[in-house]
């Protein structure tokens, strides 16, 4: 893939895939085929400080979803936030927004910076932080939509927000921002470091810690997701095509 109109047509693919196989990765896909499609408009718009660089970082960002879903499609082994994303996708008890986050997680949490480090081989890191703050926005701004809207697929959703205050409950405390921040941090670190490999598989392992939190968020909010789950939109299809026409 070398134009953002190449990421957005595989895209394209994956979300059709998702939707014929009634695949729950589906949901993370609209949305992220949505935060594609609004970075694109705005290069040609001419809203970032570099708009040919941000086309790069979107590209390279978008490829390692996609090489991670082609992975593990293939039967191979992404990174283990990605596995772990993908074989949640599996269960029904699951709730959208859970499904939803486990992509975020691995997709901001560590392909975001690693991404940004590549734009930026051979360069200095900083030039890139005004650009990946606005790559963020974006992205918050449409998962800020779908949290306005959860209700219309999942109707009793509401009755898990009370328990969030005042606890560390990470399903319920999700913040884009918070991750960006961690991502912007990891981006310096993977960018400093010879050993990439290293650098991934170490950060791999506390993310995908962080996605074992949101698959099990312990046994008295587990209960209650399972009885929010039961009221959600069974299809899959059609709750993609909800969640897509949420962040349009």
């Amino acid at each position: 893939m070398n134009t953002i109109d190449e990421v957005l047509v595989r895209m394209d693919h994956i979300v059709a895939e998702c939707k014929s196989n009634q695949s729950r990765i589906g949901y993370f896909a609209v949305l992220y085929r949505q935060v594609t499609r609004r970075v694109r408009d705005g290069i040609l718009a001419g809203e970032f400080e570099d708009n040919p660089r941000m086309e790069v970082l979107d590209i390279l960002f978008a490829k390692r979803f996609i090489d991670a879903y082609e992975l593990w499609k293939a039967e191979k082994k992404p990174t283990e936030s990605w596995r772990l994303a993908f074989e949640a996708s599996k269960n029904s008890g699951h709730l959208v927004i859970q499904h939803l986050f486990l992509g975020i997680n691995a997709h901001i949490n560590l392909d975001l910076g690693i991404a940004a480090s590549e734009t930026m081989s051979g360069k200095n890191l900083d030039d890139i932080k005004g650009d990946f703050d606005k790559i963020n926005s974006v992205l918050a701004e449409l998962v800020d939509g779908v949290k306005a809207n959860i209700s219309m697929v999942s109707p009793i959703f509401g009755w898990l927000i009370p328990l969030a205050k005042g606890k560390d409950e990470m399903l319920l405390n999700f913040s884009i921002q918070i991750a960006r921040d961690g991502a912007w941090k990891y981006a310096g670190e993977y960018h400093a470091d010879f050993n990439k490999d290293f650098q991934i598989q170490d950060r791999d392992k506390n993310i995908s810690a962080l996605a074992k939190k949101l698959i099990n968020p312990g046994k008295f909010l587990g209960f209650l997701i399972k009885i929010v789950a039961f009221a959600e939109w069974k299809s899959v299809s059609k709750t993609m095509e909800q969640l897509d026409s949420m962040v349009k």
